[in-house]
């Protein structure tokens, strides 16, 4: 059992003492925050004595951060950037029990004011119902004998612990369990793969990045992705940034990165598709694993309304379905990648999406529109295909977009797609929805096939390159002529008086039961000719009553001769029959024609006589109505046919499954 998973299991126990006056759904309210108070307690007692000697000699906020960092930095830790005026920790306040909550309360009371993150959890209201419902004293204890310290447990260890309480907390309440969860050894590949190509510049002393995760949650990304860099150089300075909507997982994320010595004003809370927090500013790096399949209804006006600024908004280059919000998240990842300097570095960007991105939406639709935007922008470097049953809170198919406007020279215009469906391996005990996990030899392995450095001895990692434009087309509209035949049958005149808009005309149906049963196989006559026959009988239609009433009585038959548009500016023209109308979809480069915008009109003609026009004949391309879409169909570029079983082999089987069935119903006869 793992560090983590023990200790979670023995701060979860407190749940013993709740049960009976608490819920399992308010158990996780009363856990999260005394864990993070029993953290934070446990990360300043070393430094209690410092910390009243700065109190005491100086009086403001700044002033007292200034020097409190200052004089407790060591070459393992950053410093405290906070501190309490309380003179209470949590065996103090048990020492005096008949006024424990007061005391409880005096100590949070006395933190910072940047660390305002009891606010988020309602602690004192949390205190003084554990003390209405006798129970303030046996969870005080509890926390107490809890060592987190820094030396028992790593900062990377509290950002899982956190998370496997906010797991259990979700799943207590039957919500959500794993929306606020990203597994580690995603997370893990994610920033590999977006260190990748910048491992040796970030071995480099003075290394300064900026780190960004839009829906933060605990931190958990931030936390991987700090450890991570500094692996690389221990002397790298990071800053990191993060907005979450969700008050509770932003009080813990806050706290944690007060501990690690990180600015919290660069955590702020908010929904990131309704207002970005740090608008002002782009970064390094960015990280997102955003809901999946959750829609954007709430917030439709504000997000539409962005959508509306044209080139100024984050959703400009288009809006997906608003029962999913995924690729919003992916324009808003894409957005905050900061802008190329005069050395040719950028920004990068990795983002967990599930499948829909991918495909979702006909050209013109969209996701198509924000998928050409991603492409035409050379944005998208390469896409990961993930293990099924990975997350915990789904078992679909999970992908990771790796972005850059910064490409190396060798992959500019270029996506790499990367199969790592079948590099994962079962865990011992699910958790969750989560089964399978990617070990760090083939995670590696898959960093290594990214860059195009794989060794002899790693696991072979499917990868296939593209052009970005091989994921473009023109869906086009193929026409072919209307061609009708008209008879005055009762059942068309049948049909005609039940048309909702012909059934007004007075005495049309009685004109038309006159008019005789004569077939026509040529519009214009049967128009004229009918035309006057109305008239005689004193029924006067308007241009789009006749227009209904040939619709109505027109069968198609190919005999018939072609129908041609009677006005406008087409008149003399082919009539389209909408029933006959189809779409062709022409991939950008078809028949080795350039994989460009100018090319369209040459690749889309040699594509129609070549595919269409041998097999019908009098079909035409209405070119007004050409689409330029955009799909990347992952997984049939990376399809493996499997033949059918033999005849054999399945007359084999039918006969042992008949002859087990043959055998137990002689059972029941027995």
């Amino acid at each position: 059992m793992s560090i983590v998973s023990a200790l979670s299991g023995f701060v979860w126990s407190v749940a013993d003492t709740l049960r009976g006056p608490y819920s399992e759904s308010e158990y996780g309210s009363v856990i999260l925050p005394f864990t993070v108070l029993r953290r934070l307690e446990c990360v300043m007692d070393p430094h209690r004595e410092v910390m009243a000697e700065i109190v005491a000699q100086y009086e403001g906020e700044q002033q007292r951060r200034t020097h409190l960092k200052l004089k407790t930095r060591t070459a393992e830790n950053p410093g405290l950037s906070f501190w309490t005026t309380s003179d209470y920790t949590l065996t103090k306040a048990l020492q005096d029990p008949d006024n424990l909550a007061e005391n409880l309360i005096d100590y949070v009371g006395g933190f910072s004011a940047n660390l305002d993150v009891f606010k988020s959890f309602d602690f004192e209201n949390i205190i003084g119902t554990l003390d209405n419902r006798d129970r303030l004293s046996q969870v005080t204890r509890h926390f107490e004998g809890i060592d987190l310290s820094p030396h028992a447990v790593s900062n990377a260890d509290m950002g899982d612990l956190f998370e496997n309480l906010i797991y259990r907390f979700a799943e207590s309440a039957n919500e959500g369990a794993g929306q606020f969860y990203t597994p580690r050894d995603v997370v893990r590949l994610l920033v590999d793969l977006l260190y990748a190509d910048d491992a040796d510049a970030l071995r480099g002393r003075g290394t300064v990045r900026s780190i960004y995760d839009p829906t933060v949650g605990t931190g958990g990304m931030l936390s991987v992705a700090d450890e991570h860099l500094r692996s690389f150089s221990p002397d790298a300075s990071t800053a990191l940034f993060g907005q979450e909507i969700n008050k509770r997982t932003y009080a813990i994320c806050k706290a944690d990165l007060l501990i690690t010595g990180q600015d919290p004003s660069n955590v702020r809370q908010g929904d990131t598709l309704v207002v970005d927090r740090f608008e002002d500013r782009k970064f390094d790096y960015v990280l997102s694993n955003p809901p999946f399949g959750t829609d954007w209804k709430a917030v439709e006006s504000q997000v539409k309304a962005e959508h509306a600024r044209g080139g100024q908004g984050r959703f400009a280059p288009g809006l997906p379905a608003v029962g999913d919000a995924a690729m919003l998240f992916l324009l808003h990842v894409a957005s905050k990648m900061r802008d190329v300097d005069e050395t040719g570095r950028g920004g990068k960007a990795g983002i967990v999406l599930n499948g829909s991105p991918l495909f979702n939406g006909g050209a013109g639709s969209g996701p198509s529109e924000i998928r050409g935007h991603m492409l035409e922008n050379d944005l998208v470097e390469a896409i990961v295909a993930l293990p099924n049953d990975m997350f915990y809170n789904t078992g679909i198919a999970t992908y990771l977009w790796i972005l850059s406007n910064a490409k190396p020279a060798e992959r500019k215009d270029t996506v790499q797609l990367i199969d790592a469906t079948k590099l994962g391996t079962k865990l011992r005990k699910s958790i969750g929805s989560k089964r399978m996990e990617i070990p760090d030899a083939r995670r590696d392995a898959i960093v290594r096939a990214f860059t195009g450095t794989p060794r002899e001895d790693d696991v072979e990692v499917p990868v296939k390159t593209f052009h970005k434009r091989d994921f473009a087309y023109w869906t086009v509209t193929v026409e072919r002529p209307l061609q009708l035949r008209f008879q005055c049958t009762p059942e068309a005149i049948s049909a005609v008086a039940e048309q909702k808009t012909l059934a007004k005309v007075d005495g049309l149906a009685e004109a038309l039961e006159a008019f005789g049963d004569e077939v026509y196989l040529n519009r214009e006559k049967f128009d004229k000719e009918l035309g006057r026959h109305l008239g005689d009988h004193g029924v006067r239609l308007t241009p789009a009553q006749r227009k209904k009433l040939w619709q109505t009585i027109g069968v198609h038959d190919e005999t018939a001769d072609y129908c041609r548009i009677q006005s406008g500016k087409n008149k003399g023209e082919l009539d389209p029959n909408p029933d006959l109308r189809d779409t062709e979809n022409v991939p950008f480069g078809w028949g080795e024609h350039p994989k460009t915008h100018g090319a369209f009109q040459d690749t889309v003609q040699a594509y129609f006589d070549a595919e269409v026009k041998p097999h019908v004949a009098d079909a035409w391309i209405d070119w007004e109505k050409t689409k330029t879409g955009y799909e990347i169909p992952f997984t049939r570029h990376f399809y493996e046919y499997v033949p059918p079983r033999s005849l054999d082999e399945i007359d084999a089987e039918l006969e042992r499954v008949v002859g087990e069935i043959l055998g137990l119903l002689r059972e029941v006869e027995g």
